[in-house]
């Protein structure tokens, strides 16, 4: 009798472990290296831009990758599909967020400036974020498609701080669009070779840029005359 108890008990607990053995063969984890499907609270459209832009500062040279943003954030890639419009839809965001950024870095740059003083704020902060965004800042240099009016809008910032500082020199109309690209070809010029590694001569590029700056100021005073 004792023998056939110590059988039942020995057979359930080999039924027992087997059990166990298949519940966890057939539950499914994620593979080594890759995120497990996990839901995740709070992602917007904003959230998935945001981290693009920063796996594109990460690495410049890489492609970037709807897959690679999901991995990011932890979920995976047809679940950004509820926020951007595939790839092009996040480039497109990427793009529409620099030029926000950096029009806002220009605003705050004139606040309680103007003249000389105010094309000094916008020089040094436009110079700024391209160095902190080397990766994004090609992505604001290109004006916006006509009739694309969120990317007009997105540009608008940036352009209406501009004209206002270049009315505190008298300079309106096409005056203001001559002036406007005297200096935004002069400072993009000296940006785009600095965020490119041109300048390798052992000379300060922050004296090089100060006197560039103070060249524009001159130039902008001797503008109408």
């Amino acid at each position: 009798m004792r023998d056939t108890t110590r059988r039942r008990s020995s057979r359930s607990r080999a039924v027992a472990r087997c059990s166990r053995f298949w519940r966890g063969a057939w539950r499914v984890r994620a593979p080594p290296g890759r995120v497990r499907r996990v839901p995740r609270a709070g992602l917007t459209t904003d959230v998935v831009i945001e981290r693009a832009a920063e796996l594109l500062e990460r690495a410049p040279g890489a492609e970037l990758t709807l897959a690679a943003v999901a991995g990011s954030l932890g979920v995976r890639a047809p679940s950004l599909y509820k926020h951007v419009d595939g790839l092009p839809g996040l480039r497109r965001g990427i793009m529409l967020r620099a030029k926000r950024s950096l029009g806002d870095a220009l605003a705050q740059a004139t606040i309680g400036r103007s003249g000389a003083e105010a094309v000094r704020g916008i020089s040094v902060a436009y110079r700024q974020w391209a160095l902190a965004n080397p990766a994004q800042y090609p992505l604001t240099i290109a004006a916006a498609i006509e009739g694309d009016a969120e990317d007009t809008a997105a540009g608008e910032t940036a352009l209406r701080v501009i004209y206002t500082v270049l009315a505190g020199y008298g300079l309106e109309g096409e005056d203001a669009v001559d002036a406007t690209r005297f200096l935004r070809a002069t400072i993009h010029g000296f940006v785009s070779l600095e965020t490119s590694g041109a300048f390798r001569l052992p000379v300060s590029i922050e004296s090089s840029y100060e006197r560039v700056v103070e060249s524009l100021v001159v130039g902008l005073e001797a503008w109408g005359r």
